[in-house]
């Protein structure tokens, strides 16, 4: 456990230094090729877990602290014990001495009276401070402020319960290959193993419980995918059909270019502007057995990929927020600033302008987000089709959808869908 709490501690203090979380795991779990896989997931559990209460955790820690620890090492080892205190299984006891001997090798050991102190107080006292945390909606909610007015604004009949669901652990969605096989059988090959699921959508499978891939029948072969019910609607909503020329704009990781590919023999260009991106999308088709054009390009400057013929269909997947899926990344809510929403917006209006001029008459453009936030969504559509006369915004009716906007709840992540037709 100590080698999991110092490792988990690091990762929480380069989060809280701007750092993405899932890069800081990727760069510091490599580096200690002796950790156990048990080791590894303990880690990165309670960096998530720590990230994702991060709001109450801080709040608890400044009520039991007389002053501000400056060491963010040893502030990040507290916020990271008091979640295991929390909301782990691990033995009180050696949560508490663990942290104080992970303290001694972060090579802080004037640290570790602090530790010890500052952890049995919360134990002594954890009603308490857990009542005077919710005292502010930050220690209530584990969101900044200006997130929890921004919703409350926007979803005045459902905001509280969006910003409980966000700190809930998130579903695991499966996509069945239709090329493959139907959704029945796999749910059957699944019960076979032992893994139990629902059909959520029509090739979707929410699992009871999540399992690595390696223990999903067929996953290497290509016969399923892991996605989120609510990304699944993307490929539907685009009205794809055999021998159309399409464009997946903002492609990577390739979840929504393979299921477009799954739904019709289509020829698809898939575009990204990072060329490490691109090659994610090349695996996840190649074990999938699907062909597509991949080309590294900026989605914004058409004239410098666009060979000059129209497209029938296009998926424009933006950068946002990601609002809608801080389940799946809880250290969104702490990186990211109200002013990113209105450059978001602004960069998601260059792209949907460029795009347009690369839809061919009558064909049809997705515009979509995992945000929540209106001034990405709603706003951002009004505001295109006061620019664009010859665009039209198509009706689009899915279960527990308003306004295109689906919110995050117990079977889907937060996505927003426009489907807009070139007169």
């Amino acid at each position: 456990m100590i080698e999991s709490q110092r490792l988990a501690s690091t990762a929480v203090s380069q989060v809280l230094a701007g750092r993405n979380l899932n890069q800081v795991l990727q760069s510091l779990l490599p580096r200690h090729s002796l950790l156990t896989p048990q080791q590894r997931a303990a880690a990165q559990d309670m960096s998530y877990g720590t990230l994702r209460f991060y709001g109450q955790l801080r709040s608890i820690l400044d009520l039991l602290l007389q002053k501000p620890i400056q060491d963010a090492a040893v502030r990040s080892l507290l916020l990271v014990a008091l979640y295991q205190l929390q909301y782990s299984r691990s033995a009180e006891h050696a949560v508490v001495d663990h942290a104080v001997r992970a303290a001694e090798t972060l090579k802080k050991p004037w640290a570790k009276g602090l530790v010890n102190a500052v952890l049995r107080n919360f134990l002594r006292q954890r009603i308490s401070l857990l009542e005077q945390a919710a005292a502010s909606e930050e220690g209530r909610y584990s969101h900044p402020q200006w997130w929890i007015e921004k919703l409350r604004r926007q979803y005045p009949d459902d905001w509280a319960t969006q910003l409980e669901i966000n700190n809930q652990h998130p579903p695991m969605t499966l996509r069945v290959n239709a090329r493959v096989t139907s959704t029945e059988i796999y749910l059957d090959l699944l019960h076979q193993q032992g893994i139990e699921g629902q059909q959520v959508g029509e090739n979707a499978i929410l699992l009871d419980q999540p399992v690595s891939v390696d223990k999903l029948p067929g996953f290497g072969e290509g016969v399923s995918s892991v996605q989120d019910a609510g990304a699944q609607f993307a490929a539907r909503l685009l009205d794809v059909a055999d021998g159309m020329r399409v464009l997946d704009a903002c492609a990577a990781p390739g979840g929504k270019a393979a299921h477009l590919l799954e739904l019709a023999r289509i020829e698809l260009t898939a575009l990204d502007s990072d060329p490490e991106r691109l090659k994610k999308i090349e695996q996840t088709l190649q074990r999938l057995k699907l062909e597509a054009h991949c080309l590294t390009g900026n989605a914004a400057r058409p004239d410098e990929w666009w060979d000059g013929k129209p497209f029938q269909r296009i998926l424009a997947d933006v950068p946002c927020s990601a609002s809608g899926v801080v389940r799946r990344h809880p250290d969104i809510k702490w990186l990211r600033r109200e002013v990113d929403i209105t450059a978001f917006a602004a960069q998601q209006a260059e792209i949907l302008d460029a795009l347009w001029r690369v839809l061919g008459s009558g064909g049809k453009l997705l515009y979509a987000t995992c945000s929540v936030f209106a001034e990405e969504n709603q706003q951002q559509i009004a505001q295109f089709l006061v620019r664009h006369e010859d665009a039209q915004c198509l009706p689009l009716s899915l279960p527990a959808m308003k306004d295109g906007q689906l919110t995050p709840n117990l079977q889907h992540d937060g996505f927003f869908y426009a489907l807009l037709l070139k007169a």
